[in-house]
């Protein structure tokens, strides 16, 4: 599996020439864009990866007073920001003591506010995003491995390739990596998928140098082979690391 990053210069995939600095480019997948998927997306930007993030559900939810009143918004169309300044207003003391202002706080420092996988354009340049974190390699709109944090998530991403009937003919590991709906294991989440992920670059590097940078960088099937082939190895030793992390994986195509 495999998501390269990179905070460098960078050609047009979004990598140096140098194989030390090559980066796989990754994306985060979660329910409403908000907690597991944002602190994957925080942990990846931190280590200079390149990387983007959304949400599968249909709106945004977030905790309420009550179980049946969640605090309900809708993708692309309202930033974390105002979101914060929403609950504080509403009841700072309760949004402070479930630690929804505290996520929504760390959210609004990686982007602007949720999206929706559904509506990404995939392989459309991303120019409204050049502020957020790890936008930097991650212009061109695709990345090389999707990490998802639920099953559904998992199913949702992989059903929703299979409907598009793969455009670009590109290669893209999709990785569950199950994660409780919480902030306590979405940080433990988040530094599993950093592991992973840098498992997964560790071997990109190799098999870059080894089939050369133009071959790799193109992204196709026959460049990519040697990576792909290597990817459940690395999915097993990770999984050793991980246990309480269970993970399932795909070859899709974007």
């Amino acid at each position: 599996m495999a998501a390269t990053a990179n905070g460098a210069a960078t050609a047009a995939n979004g990598t140096d020439d140098g194989p030390s600095e090559f980066k796989l480019k990754f994306c985060t997948v979660c329910a409403s864009n908000q907690n597991r998927s944002m602190e994957a997306h925080l942990r990846l930007s931190q280590a200079n990866y390149p990387v983007i993030s959304f949400g599968t559900g249909s709106l945004v939810r977030l905790p309420g007073p009550t179980i049946t009143q969640p605090n309900v918004y809708q993708f692309n169309k309202t930033s974390y920001d105002s979101m914060y300044k929403e609950l504080e207003s509403k009841d700072s003391r309760l949004y402070k003591n479930n630690g929804i202002l505290n996520m929504l706080s760390r959210n609004r420092g990686v982007k602007w506010g949720p999206e929706r996988w559904q509506d990404w354009a995939v392989g459309v340049p991303r120019l409204k995003h050049t502020t957020d974190r790890g936008s930097e390699g991650s212009e061109g709109g695709v990345v090389d491995v999707v990490f998802t944090c639920e099953e559904r998530c998992w199913d949702a991403v992989v059903d929703d390739l299979m409907n598009r009937g793969s455009p670009l003919n590109r290669p893209v590991h999709v990785i569950n990596v199950e994660i409780k709906d919480n902030h306590e294991e979405a940080h433990i989440g988040g530094q599993g998928i950093l592991d992973l992920a840098n498992s997964l670059n560790a071997a990109a590097r190799e098999e870059r140098e080894a089939v050369g940078a133009s071959a790799f960088d193109m992204g196709s099937a026959a460049g990519r082979a040697a990576f792909d082939e290597r990817v459940p190895d690395i999915l097993a030793a990770w999984q050793e690391r991980w246990p309480n992390l269970p993970c399932t994986w795909t070859l899709a195509w974007f």
